[in-house]
């Protein structure tokens, strides 16, 4: 994932108010309009930042629902 990208979803997760939320919700507009490969490759990459602790307070729950990963932000 592009430098340009993890700070982009980083300002966008500062903002996030603490809670549940999928990756969609945080890539923002323009997330359907992108080729499935490359929303699947997304959501790995974010996945792979995510437990290597890159974005601080988020954490991956384990958890699958309405066709996608669950994330917690922790405050």
């Amino acid at each position: 994932m592009e430098t340009a990208l993890q700070n982009r979803l980083e300002r966008t997760l500062r903002e996030q108010a603490p809670g549940l939320f999928h990756f969609p919700e945080i890539y923002g507009q323009g997330w359907s309009g992108l080729y499935i490969g490359d929303r699947v490759k997304l959501g790995n990459d974010f996945l792979r930042l995510v437990r290597q602790g890159r974005f601080e307070g988020i954490e991956d729950t384990g958890e699958k629902k309405d066709g996608g990963r669950v994330y917690r932000k922790l405050r």
